[in-house]
């Protein structure tokens, strides 16, 4: 006898299964995140370090050495923005995939 597609909704172990999906779309957006504000806060931290490098050291060396940290901070925050919406696209991709597959132990 098939089950109509109400029936596999109302099955309990259904219900139990999209709400791990869920939980578990919603734990790894959270994560997402938390890595951009990695990239953000560690974008932050040569910022702040190429601006405390001409206070601490006088000399061409200090400017160059200036120049360096503020383009790894740059590019920390490009990377970062980039590898957020990437993977909020892919995140967004995978919620459509909730309870849309056959379960092949749910009748043993």
């Amino acid at each position: 006898m098939e089950e109509t597609k109400g029936e596999q909704i109302n099955s309990p172990f259904k219900k139990d299964l999209i709400l791990r999906e869920e939980l578990a779309i919603q734990r790894t957006f959270l994560a997402n995140q938390s890595t951009f504000l990695s990239f953000l806060r560690s974008s932050m931290y040569f910022l702040v370090a190429g601006l405390s490098v001409n206070k601490l050291v006088d000399g061409n060396e200090a400017v160059i050495f200036e120049y360096i940290l503020f383009v790894i901070s740059g590019l920390l925050l490009v990377v970062g923005i980039i590898n957020y919406f990437r993977n909020h696209k892919k995140i967004k991709q995978s919620e459509i995939h909730i309870g849309d597959y056959k379960f092949k132990y749910e009748n043993k």
